[in-house]
């Protein structure tokens, strides 16, 4: 398992919620100022400066519901409001999109180039606010200072682990069954045709060599795939051209996207145990969500602006349909942190806290105060 593979993570599945959630804005007819305001509210959240040191720390990934926990924050991090149905099919769009994604990287280094479209696709979603487009080019420049020197055996590590988090889900996607590229058994097609990876030659021909590493012999064969040579590598520069598509927004193309559980994710004996066995990790797991959380900065809905509900189905009717008939083994409960609880838990968040504390702000208004809650508060509200 790598301990390097949370930011890529994160990022890649902190995209894909901002394009759904861009999709569900324009769909429910969402003025776009409040469009705008809730997903600068965000990105901002997100690309926290705080946040990301937390998030690039050397860790091992947590479970699923842990993560979960912190997405949940995320996508209220502003006047938006879900309910449980649609965080639950949010939450179910980003893990299969970021699933397929990783499946068909040409190469493992590859899901770096994904990483960095989801980015570029983020800063076009960014309005009038250059100091958040400056924390996304900041995470950027972040991103390659330290993967930019990984081995192709330290990112085939990362994708390995990306798998081994993704191995248990299944749910089917009404886009990728109609594209064809996933089975009615929620299972992903490879395709067996398009660029091979760069610098890999075409399949169809095999080589022989001696033991001073001279070519002897050489045999072709026929093969059965459509494949044909990349062109050219996918920059990995602030700006530039990627070639790959994956990772790119595929609700630019505005249509319904519709989720289905199949028949092998109402059956995951893995994510039941995941619910009710003891877990070894709960500790840090709460270490985890409290440091992340820690560096989040929620906007409160208390002022003169209204928030409002936002709906993944296309009606209120679909949406009570959903959440009665998911799975129970398949309903990510949020994590409640009650941070009063436990003298000795309260202690450790007080000290992660006052290490976050913003000091320097250049001045103090009714509205800047309103914005940031204490860590202990907002554990509490969890």
């Amino acid at each position: 398992m790598s301990v390097r593979t949370l930011p890529l993570l994160f990022l890649n599945l902190g995209g894909e919620m901002l394009y759904v959630l861009d999709q569900r804005l324009r769909a429910q007819n969402i003025p776009g100022d409040k469009a705008r305001k809730v997903l600068n509210d965000i990105i901002s959240t997100m690309f926290n400066r705080k946040f990301m040191e937390e998030l690039f720390k050397p860790q091992e990934l947590y479970s699923k519901k842990a993560l979960r926990t912190v997405y949940d924050r995320l996508a209220h991090a502003s006047i938006m409001r879900l309910n449980q149905a649609s965080m639950d099919k949010l939450y179910d769009l980003m893990t299969m999109a970021f699933k397929y994604q990783v499946l068909l990287c040409p190469r493992p280094k590859d899901v770096l180039l994904v990483t960095f479209n989801h980015l570029d696709s983020i800063k076009g979603f960014i309005l009038d606010s250059p100091t958040i487009l400056q924390q996304v080019d900041e995470t950027f420049r972040r991103l390659m200072e330290i993967y930019g020197s990984l081995s192709a055996g330290e990112f085939q590590l990362i994708r390995q682990t990306l798998l081994i988090f993704f191995q248990d889900l299944h749910i089917r996607v009404s886009t990728f069954l109609k594209d064809k590229v996933q089975n009615s058994n929620g299972r992903f097609v490879l395709p067996v045709s398009g660029p091979v990876p760069w610098g890999t030659e075409v399949p169809g021909v095999i080589r022989m060599f001696n033991e001073e590493g001279e070519e002897v012999k050489k045999t072709e064969f026929k093969h059965s795939g459509g494949y044909v040579a990349a062109y050219k590598e996918g920059s990995f520069e602030l700006y530039g051209d990627r070639v790959l598509k994956l990772g790119t927004n595929m609700y630019s193309v505005n249509r319904p996207v519709e989720t289905h559980m199949s028949a092998t994710s109402k059956n995951l004996a893995s994510r039941s145990q995941e619910n009710i066995a003891p877990n070894p990790l709960a500790k840090e797991e709460l270490n985890f969500l409290a440091r992340l959380m820690g560096g989040m900065e929620i906007k409160k809905t208390s002022g003169p602006e209204p928030g409002f509900r936002l709906n993944l189905f296309m009606t209120d009717e679909e949406e009570e349909h959903a959440a009665l008939s998911r799975p129970e083994e398949l309903s990510y409960d949020v994590i409640n942190i009650q941070a009063t609880q436990d003298q000795q838990r309260n202690e450790e968040l007080a000290r992660i806290m006052g290490e976050f504390e913003i000091t320097d702000q250049p001045e103090i208004t009714e509205q800047s105060t309103s914005k940031g809650d204490d860590l202990l508060a907002m554990m509490d509200k969890l």
